[in-house]
């Protein structure tokens, strides 16, 4: 069964272009012209074990804003479509990643029921553009687009560059628990039949 995904998506502000295994082995290719949030999504890929390229071109001279977001949006896409109708899969993922002064909890379950609980340590100080309230956005836009109920708590931190790192680095292994799939699951987990 092959588990991959490509979507093009371009609009007035953006134009993306991605490919996503989700049984890779953490190959990146990362291109958004926002070092930074290249480094999040390597970090993501990485730590979640998928294969993921993206070319994204934006209006990063306006704002970062539009290009986050919408790499949100065709990353969660990515998922959806591969992930198919779900069956076999754990459907719930959880990771908790320690990073100098921060850690992070991510929980998610892949249940067509998109919510987003974002939760930053109130003593965070912003010390870059790219910030955990920027990052918020792309993780709206994925939960939305892969009907993701995710729930985001950074349990403490004060270095916005730590906080952002060890929850990028938590989704992905959150993201990978819950698409592996499980021999002793033959439809969907779930009591109702479907998801």
């Amino acid at each position: 069964m092959t588990r991959q995904a490509g979507i093009q998506r371009k609009t007035k502000e953006t134009d993306i272009e991605l490919t996503l295994n989700l049984d890779g082995s953490g190959d990146s290719s990362i291109s958004t012209s926002i070092p930074f949030f290249d480094h999040m999504l390597t970090a993501f890929s990485v730590h979640g074990l998928f294969d993921l390229d993206v070319k994204a071109v934006g209006d990063i001279d306006v704002d970062m804003h539009h290009t986050v977001e919408d790499v949100g949006i065709v990353l969660g896409q990515a998922f959806s479509k591969a992930l198919g109708d779900k069956k076999g899969i754990s459907r719930f993922g959880e990771g908790a990643v320690p990073m100098d002064d921060a850690l992070c909890r991510v929980n998610v379950d892949l249940s067509n029921r998109p919510y987003l609980v974002y939760h930053m340590p109130e003593s965070i100080r912003i010390f870059t553009e790219f910030n955990v309230w920027l990052a918020k956005e792309f993780f709206q836009a994925f939960s939305v687009h892969a009907a993701t109920n995710l729930h985001i708590n950074a349990l403490y931190g004060e270095n916005d560059h730590h906080v952002i790192e060890s929850v990028f680095k938590a989704f992905g292994r959150a993201m990978r628990d819950a698409t592996r799939i499980n021999p002793e699951i033959a439809g969907v987990l779930s009591s109702k039949g479907a998801l």
